[in-house]
């Protein structure tokens, strides 16, 4: 039966701008890749952990992911001074909020090139 929890795969038509999304504006650490620079890229931040992984949908289809976008969720240690670096990388987001359901947490809510939405808490 099942026994862990491995990733959530996400399709791209175009991987090497979504990795690259991820690796150099996001600074998430890539942790393996399974087939290219591009293709079967695990995101993670700790070894043996649950990582979502990028595929080129071009050469496997929607195969490896949902036909649908996903929400990934992060967390940071500053939303103002994250909100900064992400504008002055280029991002379109809006200014951070404090959360309905929270009144001591601020979000950001942005989405990534092929429009999968980022919450950062």
């Amino acid at each position: 039966m099942v026994k862990n929890f491995s990733c959530i795969n996400i399709s791209s038509k175009d991987p090497k701008r979504l990795v690259s999304f991820y690796k150099d504006i996001l600074g998430i650490p890539v942790l393996y890749r399974d087939v290219s620079e591009y293709d079967g890229v695990g995101f993670g931040f700790i070894k043996n952990a649950p990582v979502f992984c990028i595929w080129d949908e071009n050469k496997w289809g929607n195969t490896r992911s949902s036909q649908g976008s996903v929400c990934l969720v992060f967390h940071c240690d500053g939303h103002n001074k994250t909100y900064e670096e992400l504008k002055a990388k280029g991002v379109s987001l809006e200014p951070p909020k404090t959360v309905s359901w929270d009144v001591t947490r601020k979000e950001l809510l942005f989405n990534d090139p092929d429009e999968n939405t980022v919450f950062i808490l």
